[in-house]
């Protein structure tokens, strides 16, 4: 897999993605652990696949392009939202220092809990509401959300930031909307995208 591998990241320079940190970090993470075997081959097209109960693992492009704008260094704290396989989180954690992320379901959340604890034994992965569940772990440098949030960001999540902290959140209607990054009470648009929704609570 490494050859597909540095296909893949050849592939997101071209498509504009030029920080060298996040395309190292993903050159390094193994996405065909993360992808459900019937999709292994398929593990390092850019495009999101299906991980069972309903989640997809985002594209290496999403991927790349949140972590992109969260502009967080090697001492940042970050919190994801909506681990899914743990992908992300892993891909996360070669970029920053520390890593929290928050899955409401809790059997998806035991499986990439198994396999980070694996392959990056630092991440934290949490079970519980996306947008509560890590507020006693506050304030983080940068959040990325990896589902759609309705029609605004949640402002719980906002109140999680230190101050000149990054939010990277898709926002928009149901599965369809923009990719949207909140710093210092500035939005800015970065790419049409289509996410599963946001969902309140926790699910076993």
């Amino acid at each position: 897999m490494t050859d597909a591998r540095e296909e893949l990241v050849a592939r997101l320079r071209s498509q504009g993605i030029t920080d060298e940190r996040v395309l190292s970090a993903v050159a390094r993470v193994p996405r065909e652990r993360f992808v459900d075997p019937d999709h292994e081959a398929r593990a390092y097209d850019d495009t999101a696949l299906a991980i069972g109960r309903g989640q997809t693992i985002s594209s290496p492009w999403i991927v790349a392009a949140s972590i992109t704008a969260l502009g967080q260094g090697r001492d940042a704290r970050v919190l994801e939202i909506g681990t899914g396989s743990g992908y992300a989180a892993a891909v996360l954690a070669e970029c920053v220092g520390e890593v929290v992320t928050v899955e409401r379901d809790a059997v998806l959340a035991d499986d990439a809990r198994a396999l980070l604890r694996d392959l990056s034994p630092d991440v934290r992965v949490l079970t519980g509401d996306g947008v509560t569940a890590a507020a006693g772990f506050a304030p983080f440098d940068g959040i990325v959300v990896t589902a759609m949030a309705y029609r605004q960001i949640p402002p719980e999540l906002i109140e999680q930031l230190t101050p000149g902290g990054t939010l990277v959140c898709p926002v928009g209607d149901d599965r369809q909307g923009t990719l949207i990054r909140y710093r210092d009470g500035e939005t800015t648009d970065l790419a049409p995208v289509s996410f599963v929704p946001l969902v309140r609570g926790t699910e076993g």
